[in-house]
């Protein structure tokens, strides 16, 4: 029987879905082997684009003092922000140890009980027990700063988002270039700016933590039920009163997701701010690092950790409080009495905290790193070696050999094929203004350490967030590592990845692995627990394993979950490029690294941290792109 239509003409053959992607790689790796080794473009260290960006830098500096733009604008907001730290840190310091411990201890009770009091009154004995308390003032200092500016600024901007899609769309651009931008990058742009100290310490970090706040409130006032809204208006309610007395109290718990992230970015932004001479405990993780010494890095690390923590928790219990939740009369008295002591302490105790009662392990922690590496050197080099060889190598060699054109001409083709022609076409602009600026070479060698670091830290984080959410227990155990991971600074998985890898492309794709893979397993986690119970039921009622259950259940509809988290993977990545450069990735992180460090290459630095943002706004794009666009195996057969 002839295959006709009922007129009799034939039916129109459909060839296969994968058809066409599989023509279009052939052509390519045929273009490839045609064209390899011409159309690259090596990188040039005195490019003419680097110069003039160098040559602006030294004409803002010797016009500092006769523009009005400092006279009259700049030199003020300094003042402003320095005046704010100098208060902060001022008040701090007067307290002491015994008024900040119970002061900060009894706001913790009153915040979420007495097991947060108690987990304050420890945190802020540790840093004196780590010999770290002035470092660890400063710090406190430095982040109340940040953060009261960042919620300042911050929460309007996101409330004014929130209820116009139009600002929106205007402030997400400009977020995504804040979050992507290497912290290297604006660091140098703030000392020429702003001098070195605290105020350009505050603004860095400020910048660096402003997204979450208004990220989050935006999410959280666009979620408020409509028919509250309609209703308040229906009642006569202006505007104002709308804002205040409905949309606000019902994004509470959000917004205050929003100040708790704000918190975490601070603290993990302050120790880079070290470089441009901020204060506080980066200064420790600084000169450890510069040292090779780990038994000076890892007691300022666990100090940010901890205040990290307790800070948290604060915030975090304070969330859950509802508007109109009343303290218990015994939690005020008790709150109150704990604050009050630590007041009445401050003159009959020294105000710093007693040397006596520290606890120096400096020594034993170098000691241990030694012994790590004499004892894992052998395993260490294979694996190291092995992943340079069959991996790095071969990814890196294909990037940088291919044509430039074939190069632009591939991603167009994916990212139209994953997230369709919007994201194709700004991935596509991203590479050429990568051309354009003349750091192509270094930008494919980027993205071979970025490729390669992504693809652990998913792997990774999907066994670890689906072990976590099928596991209960196992959740609980592996939650505050993975606190523990967040909030580390950056810098302090530098000395480990250092002592068992030495100064390696490798050794920065471990430190990059370690700091994107929490946020990657909680949202997992969060994804696969997502899945409603109802679904899960029916599968396992229908016979399904566990293993089935996994792979056609709860992996498919947490497809969202888990792009999302292949977008922060990213993400997180990049934030530690230029960390990496500093321990051999080289590439752009390095040419930040330099650019930043010695004044005639800060045009190339600059350049290489305009490039790193266009790489992550193009691998953003293309992942967000495709967290939109339907599964496949719920699109229609045409």
């Amino acid at each position: 029987m002839s295959s006709t239509t009922a007129v009799g003409t034939p039916s129109r053959l459909r060839l296969p879905r994968w058809a066409a992607p599989a023509g279009v790689a052939v052509l390519i790796v045929a273009a490839y082997l045609v064209f390899r080794g011409t159309g690259t473009l090596p990188h040039d260290k005195e490019a003419p684009q680097f110069l003039a960006v160098t040559e602006l830098r030294e004409w803002i500096d010797e016009h500092r003092n006769e523009s009005p733009l400092f006279l009259y604008f700049l030199n003020y907001i300094r003042l402003f922000v320095g005046s704010l730290y100098d208060l902060f840190a001022g008040a701090l310091t007067a307290l002491g140890w015994p008024g900040l411990t119970g002061v900060l201890g009894g706001l913790a009770w009153l915040a979420g009980g007495w097991r947060i009091g108690l987990l304050a009154v420890a945190g802020v004995s540790a840093f004196g027990v780590l010999g770290l308390w002035q470092s660890s003032v400063d710090t406190l200092a430095l982040v109340a700063v940040a953060v009261l500016l960042s919620l300042a600024i911050g929460v309007p901007i996101g409330v004014w988002a929130g209820r116009s899609a139009r600002v929106r769309r205007a402030v997400t651009p400009v977020l995504d270039v804040m979050q992507i931008m290497p912290t290297f990058a604006y660091l140098a742009p703030l000392a020429l700016f702003f001098h070195i100290g605290a105020p350009a310490g505050a603004i860095a970090t400020m910048i660096y933590a402003i997204p979450p706040a208004i990220r989050i409130t935006a999410l959280a006032v666009s979620e408020v039920s409509p028919t509250a809204v309609e209703a308040s208006g229906s009642l006569g309610a202006t505007g104002r009163q709308t804002l205040f007395k409905v949309v606000l109290p019902l994004a509470r718990p959000t917004i205050a997701l929003a100040v708790n992230q704000t918190i975490m970015m601070a603290l993990s932004m302050v120790v880079i701010a070290n470089l441009i001479a901020a204060p506080g405990l980066g200064g420790d993780i600084i000169r450890g690092l510069s040292r090779a010494q780990v038994g000076i890095m890892l007691p300022a690390g666990v100090a940010v950790v901890v205040m990290a923590i307790v800070l948290d928790r604060m915030t975090t219990a304070l969330a859950r409080r509802g508007p109109h939740a009343r303290l218990r009369r015994l939690d005020l008295a008790a709150a109150g009495a704990l604050a009050v002591a630590g007041l009445a302490l401050i003159p009959v105790l020294p105000r710093t905290w007693p040397e006596g009662w520290t606890l120096d392990v400096t020594a034993e922690i170098n000691a241990a790193v030694r012994w790590a590496e004499t004892t894992w050197y052998p395993v260490t080099t294979f694996v190291k070696d092995q992943t340079s060889v069959l991996l790095l190598n071969p990814m890196e060699s294909l990037l940088t050999s291919a044509p430039w054109w074939l190069v632009a001409l591939t991603v167009l083709a994916v990212a139209w094929r994953v997230s369709g022609p919007r994201a194709a076409l700004t991935a596509l602009g991203c590479l050429l203004a990568i051309a354009l600026l003349g750091t192509w070479e270094h930008a494919m060698q980027t993205m071979t350490t970025v490729a390669l670091a992504v693809l652990v830290t998913l792997v990774i984080g999907l066994l670890l967030g689906v072990a976590a959410a099928r596991s209960p227990r196992y959740s609980a155990v592996q939650r505050p590592l993975l606190d523990a991971a967040q909030t580390m600074p950056a810098f302090v998985y530098l000395l480990p990845a250092l002592a068992l890898f030495e100064t390696t492309r490798f050794t920065a794709i471990f430190a990059s692995v370690i700091y994107a893979v929490p946020p990657v397993v909680r949202l997992v986690e969060d994804g696969i627990k997502a899945v409603p119970a109802e679904v899960v039921e029916a599968a396992v009622s229908a016979g399904s394993t566990p293993g089935q259950l996994l792979w056609k259940v709860q992996l498919p509809m947490a497809r969202r979950a888990i792009l999302l988290a292949a977008n922060q993977g990213i993400v997180m990545t990049l934030a530690m490029v230029v960390v990496g450069g500093l321990v051999g990735a080289g590439a752009l992180g390095y040419d930040v690294v330099v650019g930043f460090s010695q004044r005639t290459d800060f045009g190339l630095g600059f350049v290489a941290g305009v490039a790193t943002v266009l790489l992550g706004v193009m691998l953003d794009r293309i992942t967000q792109g495709a967290d939109r666009r339907p599964s496949p195996h719920r699109r229609k057969s045409t």
